[in-house]
């Protein structure tokens, strides 16, 4: 029914102001609204749920964007297409239905007349709102209940009547009740509303919120007292009126944002956004933002602006004046306050405090703080020798204001090295490789500093960011210099002692002073060397043996002293390598010491020994091994060569278990020859196919003489 009422306070509305506008003449180009006012449906028995009707023609000449249709009779629609279509099955409706179309751009009603509808009695307000016929024995009764509305917040005394229900007949029978049900009524939140039962009456109770609920549906009915429903239920819609009860309100007490210098006039900084808990729909609500205090206000007090409606934060001061490196601070604070009422005077307040950051461009090259420095450093020293200071106006914390230096000129042999120290931004030049002073005295060089970010376009490195630096080199008493280091010879083990070795060689550098030098034995292991400490003449003062264990992969080291005569005085140390030919000095010896073979001369009687020998090729292999030159021991033993190291010894004939002790003889390759006398200890052994059994008794060497002794006497007989 509210639907209905509504549509047609709309349409008489449409009406009037159509009407004037014909009366103005009209206007040219689309007229927002309905294209057609009136359209004709005729009635040929119950409209279908979902069948097409008619076609209405509406343009709010924009698109027909968001555009909402309501029909006085809620059996009907207005579907996507624009038609008129039943949304279920309708046997009644009233003789005409009311449009209402709008949106962003238009508001307009238009009239369905519905035609060859059943006889009916007479119109009433029932009909004409679409809802419908009464069923018979209702015919001259009908519940009107028009929406009401009440402000929150209201006083005592309650309760406060707000509305009326009524009952359109004659009369209303004195049995009949108005009740009233629903939310604020009889559920939660119970007892918000009362109805008189006989007045039909609706009263408030107690004090509204309308930012808890802003509406109440309930419905309302008579009944007998018997509780059986004469009339309704009807919908009582009650709508909470708000008031301005609440403040804005800042989601963050403090805002940060920042600003680039030299930005713009008008850019945008940060958007400040307050919430406001009343209706929307209401200047309750409207909010309007203002600065009220800006910390510091120089240069001026004015520099930023905020957007009324928006809160958009903006600057205001020009571009020149908004210098980082100018103004009295980085940071400036703003109060700011949105007010609600639209701003008007009797509007609520909520304030929040604005932090904006001017930040940093690179703006400022970097210069030196001189255009010469200065620096002096020993030769042959190594480090930092000067430290270079520069300005920058932009902020310490970027890349605008760290330096990176470079050496442009005066270093071509990249003795120097400059690197910025991270915690004051200076160049610290330093030397890498030691410089000489007898052979470059002086430097020069020509120092560039650059900052890590690129410089702005309009801003470029002017002469202030090169500067010179001399480098002066004192001298200072260096220590004499061996040459070659190390010195290496070849030299024959085994020469005479006093025998000349090697001659050292160490030269001064301080070439600009004259200075002599004295040599001595700084290491000589084996103590086989000594020095002419004038001449530095290297000679034995020991056999020189190839064979020590200071002598490694046949080189003996020995290390030298130089020492010059200055104040004070200076040393230098050299190293001699002794490259020890082989001489033959050893003898070679039999390995191993112990040899076996079986007692039966059937079995394995064969053993294999091999010679060693601690010198070098070729005074080594090939050995010669034989049988030493006790007599008849070729009758028992025989020795016989099988390859250039190694020899077999053969067993002749049987012998009892036990250890002999076999003579042998063996003989080297050198020039000339060494040879050695050794013994071999043989065990004879019982031998098996598993296993061999052999004596753990001393040796019988005299058993071997007396044996080959009776070999030969019977020989002889």
């Amino acid at each position: 029914m509210e639907t209905g009422l509504s549509i047609l306070l709309t349409f008489l509305l449409q009406q009037i102001s159509h009407e004037g506008g014909q009366a103005d003449g009209g206007h040219d180009g689309c007229v927002p609204g309905f294209q057609v006012k009136n359209y004709q449906l005729v009635y040929s028995g119950p409209f279908q749920k979902g069948q097409p009707l008619l076609q209405v023609e509406f343009d709010d000449c924009a698109g027909n964007e968001d555009v909402t249709f309501e029909v006085s009779d809620p059996s009907f629609l207005v579907d996507g297409d624009l038609n008129l279509v039943p949304h279920q099955n309708v046997k009644f409706c009233g003789p005409a239905l009311l449009v209402h179309g709008f949106g962003a751009h238009a508001d307009d009603v238009a009239q369905v007349d519905v035609s060859g509808l059943p006889v009916q009695s007479e119109n009433t307000l029932r009909d004409i709102l679409g809802l419908g016929p009464k069923l018979p024995y209702r015919s001259k009764r009908s519940l009107l209940v028009p929406p009401m509305i009440v402000t929150e917040n209201q006083r005592a005394p309650f309760p406060r009547i707000i509305g009326k229900s009524h009952v359109i007949s004659p009369e209303k029978p004195v049995n009949h009740i108005f009740r009233l049900i629903g939310p604020g009524a009889d559920h939660d939140p119970k007892g918000l509303f009362t109805i008189d039962i006989d007045t039909g009456d609706v009263s408030v109770s107690r004090s509204l919120d309308r930012e808890a609920i802003d509406s109440y549906q309930l419905e309302v009915s008579t009944t007998d007292f018997a509780g059986n429903v004469i009339e309704g239920p009807a919908i009582l819609v009650i709508t909470v009126i708000d008031q301005n009860d609440n403040r804005p309100i800042f989601k963050e007490s403090r805002y940060t944002g920042e600003v680039l210098e030299g930005s713009p006039t008008g850019t945008t900084v940060m958007t400040m956004t307050a919430f406001d808990a009343d209706d929307p729909s209401t200047d309750n609500a409207a909010l309007r933002y203002n600065i009220i205090r800006q910390s510091p206000d120089k240069p001026s007090p004015n520099m930023f602006y905020i957007d009324a409606e928006r809160g958009d934060i903006v600057t205001v001061i020009s571009p020149t004046l908004l210098d980082r490196e100018t103004l009295p601070t980085t940071t400036y604070e703003l109060e700011i306050v949105a007010k609600d009422m639209a701003g008007s005077e009797v509007g609520l307040t909520g304030t929040a405090t604005a932090t904006i950051t001017i930040t940093d461009k690179n703006d400022h090259a970097p210069e030196f703080t001189h255009p010469l420095f200065e620096a002096r450093v020993h030769e042959g020293s190594r480090g930092v020798v000067v430290n270079l200071t520069v300005d920058d106006r932009d902020d310490p914390a970027t890349g605008a204001w760290r330096a990176m230096y470079s050496i442009i000129s005066g270093d071509p042999t990249q003795r120097f090295e400059i690197q910025t120290n991270p915690d004051n931004n200076e160049g610290m030049l330093s030397v890498v490789k030691p410089l000489d002073y007898e052979t470059t005295a002086f430097h020069t060089l020509l120092i560039r500093v650059e900052n890590e970010d690129p410089l702005v376009p309009e801003v470029g490195y002017g002469p202030s960011s090169t500067a010179t630096v001399h480098v002066t080199v004192e001298d200072i008493n260096e220590g004499p210099v061996f040459f070659p280091d190390p010195l290496i010879v070849t030299r024959m083990e085994n020469i005479p002692v006093g025998s000349f070795v090697a001659s050292l060689n160490a030269t001064d550098p301080d070439i600009l002073e004259i200075q002599s030098i004295r040599y001595a034995v700084l290491s000589d292991p084996a103590g086989w060397l000594s020095v002419n400490p004038v001449r530095g003449t290297v000679n034995t003062s020991a056999s020189l043996d190839r064979e020590s264990p200071h002598v490694q992969a046949n080189k003996y080291t020995a290390l030298f002293i130089a020492t010059d005569n200055g104040a004070p005085p200076a040393t230098g140390t050299g190293t001699l390598i002794i490259h020890l030919e082989d001489y033959n000095d050893n003898a070679p010896f039999v390995v191993p010491s112990v040899a076996q073979v079986c007692e039966d001369a059937h079995d394995i009687n064969v053993a294999i020994v091999g010679g060693w020998d601690k010198d070098l090729p070729p005074n080594t292999a090939p050995f010669k091994i034989e049988l030493g030159k006790q007599p008849g021991l070729d009758k028992t033993w025989k020795v016989t060569r099988l390859n250039s190291t190694h020899s077999q010894i053969l067993l002749l004939h049987s012998l009892k278990k036990a250890n002999y002790q076999l003579p042998l003889l063996i003989t080297d390759s050198g020039v000339p020859p060494l040879s050695n006398s050794t013994e071999v200890k043989v065990q004879v052994c019982i031998c098996t196919k598993t296993k061999r059994y052999c004596s753990s008794a001393h040796s019988h060497r005299t058993s071997l003489v007396l044996l080959a002794t009776l070999l030969l006497v019977l020989l002889c007989l």
